[in-house]
């Protein structure tokens, strides 16, 4: 699973991600003024992570090509929902120098042919989808149409993670770390060993 870095200046940024440079991937919360100094701050302090960067419709169409240039340039790979849903459409229109994919633009199996050209990955989050059986339609949905898969969460318990465990199986990218930012998880939960999690045990189903 990834690990989520917050939102800060780029030097406190720099720390999180020094202190995390041993998980082999990162996403990082970006989206404000100042991101190229994120960027580079946060690869320049763990270059052997992989890194997403999570911009939560914070960029416009002013500055998107310019970011899309900059994080390529710094070896970024995954950029998640740059521009508001309902304003990405210069997506269709630009280079995608790093693969882009969908968050708030996509709940549902419904939502994914309006998004051919505009992304190349669709983020599913059981949150949005309203369950693990819709989930697993947007998936096999998303595949058909050639988008990569990430399978995100919420803030959230163990129990909210598990069946997203399930699902993840065969995606591309894994962001499950939902309980790791919490200063307690439920009993029994989980089980995390640095970056990697372990299908539940069934105590964990209740």
């Amino acid at each position: 699973t990834a690990y989520t870095l917050s939102l800060a200046e780029p030097e406190a940024m720099a720390a999180q991600a020094r202190a995390n440079a041993a998980r082999p991937l990162l996403k990082v919360k970006i989206g404000s003024d100042n991101d190229m100094a994120r960027i580079r701050a946060v690869t320049e302090a763990a270059p052997e992570s992989r890194i997403i960067l999570d911009a939560n419709e914070g960029w416009t169409d002013q500055n998107v090509e310019a970011n899309l240039a900059f994080a390529a340039q710094h070896g970024i790979t995954l950029i998640e929902q740059p521009l508001p849903a309902d304003k990405d459409d210069i997506l269709r229109r630009i280079a995608h120098p790093v693969p882009i994919c969908a968050d708030e633009s996509v709940h549902a199996a419904k939502d994914l042919d309006a998004l051919v050209g505009l992304y190349d990955a669709v983020n599913i989050k059981l949150d949005k989808s309203g369950g693990l059986t819709e989930a697993l339609r947007l998936r096999d949905r998303a595949r058909d149409l050639g988008f990569g898969i990430m399978v995100g969460c919420m803030v959230g318990t163990s129990l909210a993670m598990a069946p997203a465990v399930l699902l993840a199986q065969d995606a591309d990218f894994v962001d499950l770390d939902g309980p790791l930012l919490l200063a307690r998880d439920r009993e029994p939960g989980l089980v995390y060993q640095g970056s990697l999690v372990s299908p539940p045990n069934r105590e964990l189903w209740g």
